[in-house]
Parts: C-alpha cells; structure tokens; sequence
C-alpha cells in the first residue's frame, strides 16, 4: 500500500534526522497523524521557537537563548572541559561532577573527512586562556577524538596549562553521550594529565 504523499514526506523529513532510521521516522510521522490539530500546532511551535531563540554563547559555544549563557556567567572560569558538541555538555551536566565552564569545539579533527583545526573552535580556546588553570579536554575516546585531544594538549601544554583528560570508565570506541551518568563522573572525577 503506498503512503500518502503528505506521510511520506513527514516520514522523509524525520529520517533525515541524525540517528533515527525509517522505521523510527515512521513511528514519529504516525504519532503526528495521531495528534490533535491544537498538538500538531504546539509541537511546529516548539521547532519555531528552537530556530528562532537558541544560539550559540559567544563564549563556551554551547546552546544558549542569550549571548552569554547561565553556565560561562555563573561558573569557575579556572577549569574549563573542552568537548565536541553541545549534547555532550548535556552529558557531563547530569553528572553533577564538574563545576567549571565548558568549550564546545563543533567537530573533531579529521584528515579523511577534511576537517582540519581551522574547521573547529581551537583558536577561540586559546583565547579564553587567561586565567585558566585547568583544561579538561573530554572528547570521545575514538580516533578523532583522542587525536583531537593530542593536538589541543600539544598546544597548551607550553603555555603552563594543567592539561587532563578523563580517566577510566568510558570505553574505547564508545561516545561520552552514551555513557550514564555515574561512568561519567568517575571519568571526570579521575582524570589524568596529558
């Protein structure tokens, strides 16, 4: 039976969705269908208010509906955790380990795939320095994110900075995202110096 033409495109749209294959994308287009008019019309607000509020904080990087966001105004600005993405702020938040700031980099290094240090925010890193004692650089322990923590580590290294990473409890290969939260917060709790 072929789908209305109106499904399929929802179904389409959702698949395009990172992590989310057909089925998945099948399932969310039904639930849609489902919905009252009133819901449908909530749920599309809630994507306009998304695309129209949240930007990036001119200084972390993170998601944010102000300039600066709550974390870089409120926290220690002594340590920072570097990471790649926003939702792995949202990872080691839900720990409740770390009390310092973060910087989010947008990507990793990656020669095969073209990304290079230019492509991602290490030279806003190197600005934020003053008065940094510690940076934790938390990116995934894969082969771009551990050769990203070498690169960066090389580079604060001679300028003084404590440079660490977390320690046990995140397996090789696998993403900080994924990990709960008490994995997490031992990682962050024991990490060590590069």
């Amino acid at each position: 039976m072929k789908q209305p033409e109106s499904i399929a495109k929802l179904i389409n749209k959702f698949a395009k969705l990172g992590g989310v294959g057909y089925k998945t994308a099948q399932r969310y287009a039904y639930a849609i269908v489902e919905m009252s008019e009133a819901e449908a019309a909530e749920f599309a607000e809630a994507i306009y208010d998304v695309k129209r509020n949240v930007r990036y904080c001119a200084e972390c990087g993170n998601f944010s509906e102000t300039e600066i966001c709550e974390i870089c105004r409120m926290r220690d600005k002594s340590v920072v955790c570097v990471v790649a993405q926003p939702k792995d702020v949202a990872a080691v938040e839900k720990t409740g380990a770390f009390t310092g700031v973060y910087h989010v980099l947008h990507g990793t290094l990656s020669p095969l795939e073209g990304r290079g240090a230019d492509d991602i925010r290490v030279k806003e890193l190197l600005k934020r320095l003053g008065g940094v004692e510690e940076v934790i650089i938390a990116t995934n322990p894969d082969v771009e994110g551990e050769a990203t923590a070498m690169y960066i580590a090389k580079l604060l290294k001679p300028l003084g900075v404590r440079v660490t990473r977390p320690a046990q409890g995140i397996s090789m290969g696998s993403d900080i995202e994924y990990a709960d939260e008490v994995t997490l917060s031992r990682a962050i709790e024991s990490r060590t110096e590069l």
